[in-house]
């Protein structure tokens, strides 16, 4: 698939006004996306679990205006008008334009919840963003004579990836590819893909915790640390190493090594952090509390044989991940000695999912 092939050449159908709602979920990386291209185009593949819990849900509403000369859209997150929204929405709007043409000929109503709290340091702009992709694509869907799902699937994930990068990998479940990749089958830079290959048992049902250490904003926004990618002295070898990293998952996905899997999640995340670290100008994401929660870990692993690892986002919070048949000690484990260093002891339960959904209004 090419650019080419998602702009619609005429619509054969009408239609005046309606809503349309879906929700659709947040995603962990495990193999991270850091820097990125013109159009939102990773510098290298990347691999997510797709969340289960985590999700955001959106109703968007759609009447036919008079005039086609401007977008006409509100935002509310939550019931609550948010002006302050709309910027990145018109943003949105206007690099999607071409691929879906009818949106200046239509007043939007964008309503957004969450099942998290939006201060809680969770990627909302994957779930949102997703969400908002898949509302607009059955609206779409409605105009056009024939759409079929896998079509449907690809384009609400490349609108998606033109809206916030990581969203792309929130359309479908459980393990999402996004990037080309020489040893994925159907890989693609301009959107998500589920990922084609055997999966051993030991990954089915992974649990993810989400320790929240900081729900402050970040100091330094994704998109200013994607930026600083481009003139970055280690770029060329960290965009090697995700791929090679890719490479190492496709064996460990059949063989089922979680030995191997926690040290490749691991390094992931503490070279993300790494390249924050050693940008112009550095930066850093990570709080004491997070290196603390990190230690922890270590030792509790020695100590008990776990399979626990942790990954971390672009941001000071903790996300565990572990395999199901070990929920009631890691959970013990989080209770009794990492919740200490959580803000206001807040942690969120989530486990994998299998994508987004669409609800009947």
């Amino acid at each position: 698939m090419t650019e080419q092939d998602f702009i619609p050449k005429t619509y054969s159908k009408t239609k005046d006004s309606g809503s349309v709602t879906w929700s659709s979920p947040s995603n962990i990386a495990l193999v991270k996306y850091w820097g990125k291209k013109e159009d939102q185009i990773p510098e290298n593949p990347s691999i997510s679990f797709t969340l289960d819990n985590c999700k955001t849900t959106t109703i968007l509403s759609f009447s036919k205006k008079e005039s086609n000369d401007a977008f006409s859209f509100d935002v509310f997150l939550d019931d609550d008008k948010k002006d302050d929204f709309k910027p990145k929405i018109e943003t949105f709007f206007k690099r999607i334009e071409r691929y879906l043409p009818f949106l200046k000929e239509y007043h939007f109503k964008i309503e957004t919840s969450n099942t998290f709290p939006h201060s809680s340091g969770i990627a909302s702009s994957a779930s949102g963003m997703s969400a908002l992709a898949l509302c607009l694509m059955s609206l779409e869907k409605e105009l056009s004579e024939n759409i079929s799902q896998d079509y449907f699937n690809q384009k609400a994930s490349f609108l998606a990836r033109l809206g916030s990068g990581s969203a792309c990998r929130s359309i479908e479940g459980n393990l999402i590819v996004w990037g080309t990749h020489q040893n994925i089958d159907g890989s693609s830079d301009l959107f998500g893909v589920k990922y084609p290959y055997e999966v051993h048992q030991n990954f089915k049902n992974y649990q993810d915790t989400i320790l929240l250490v900081d729900k402050g904003e970040k100091q330094v926004s994704s998109t200013v640390g994607h930026d600083l990618m481009h003139n970055h002295p280690f770029a060329t070898r960290r965009f090697a190493q995700a791929h090679e990293s890719m490479s190492k998952l496709i064996k460990i996905f059949k063989n089922g090594d979680l030995d191997a899997f926690l040290k490749i999640v691991e390094s992931e995340a503490l070279t993300l952090h790494a390249m924050m670290m050693t940008s112009m100008p550095y930066f850093i994401l990570m709080k004491p509390n997070t290196l603390e929660i990190i230690n922890k870990i270590w030792a509790f692993r020695i100590e008990t044989n776990s399979k626990v690892c942790f990954t971390l986002d672009a941001g000071a919070n903790v996300h565990i991940l572990y395999p199901e048949r070990e929920k009631d000690a890691v959970l013990k484990f989080i209770k009794t000695e990492l919740v200490a260093y959580c803000q206001n002891g807040h942690y969120i339960s989530d486990q994998i999912g299998f994508g987004a959904q669409q609800i009947d209004n």
